[in-house]
């Protein structure tokens, strides 16, 4: 039986998005989602926003209910997918785009630069930082990009781009939060 993610504001709010039972796989709460998107406010409207290890869709999915022109949402299990698929049918999410690949090789891609990214990896994995210095040398990212990380609250964030400054973070539970903008 698949798990539901409420959706918390926007034009979708209220609404229950399934997910499917995966080990692993752990929804960004909604206490905290609702302080990540106080915290970015205006920056979502209009945003090209990148979600990678999209997991449950949470994260891209409340940002396109708050105004993201384009989200794109990379994970890699195949079952997955198909559900965020069907969640994004489900609200005719039309700006959403599903991409069923390894974060590590999709950035290795061809970049385009987006305004905002959502950096949620598995837990224990170690995969945080690699992911974000990948970001910033592959020039995934805007002049002005914000950068939301979510990693285990005993895990030390160290070795993250020097151009990345800190503008909040927060530990609730097992769960420490980040958001940081890329500057010039």
């Amino acid at each position: 039986m698949a798990d539901k993610v409420r959706i918390i504001g926007g034009q979708w709010r209220g609404r229950n998005l399934p997910f499917p039972d995966v080990q692993g796989l752990r929804p960004t709460p909604a206490r905290v989602r609702e302080t990540l998107f106080n915290w970015l406010q205006s920056d979502v409207i209009a945003s090209r926003s990148l979600d990678l290890y999209a997991g449950s869709g949470a994260l891209g999915m409340e940002a396109a209910s708050r105004g993201a022109k384009k989200v794109v949402q990379v994970e890699s299990d195949a079952k997955v997918c198909r559900q965020l698929k069907q969640n994004t049918e489900l609200v005719s999410a039309s700006q959403v785009k599903i991409v069923q690949q390894d974060v590590f090789r999709y950035l290795a891609g061809n970049a385009e630069t987006f305004d905002l990214v959502f950096l949620d990896p598995p837990f224990a994995k170690g995969y945080a930082v690699q992911a974000a210095n990948w970001l910033e040398d592959k020039l995934w990212l805007a002049s002005h990009a914000k950068i939301y990380i979510e990693v285990e609250s005993k895990l030390k964030l160290t070795g993250l781009p020097e151009n990345w400054a800190m503008l909040k973070h927060k530990t609730a539970g097992e769960v420490a939060y980040y958001l940081f903008e890329r500057t010039a």
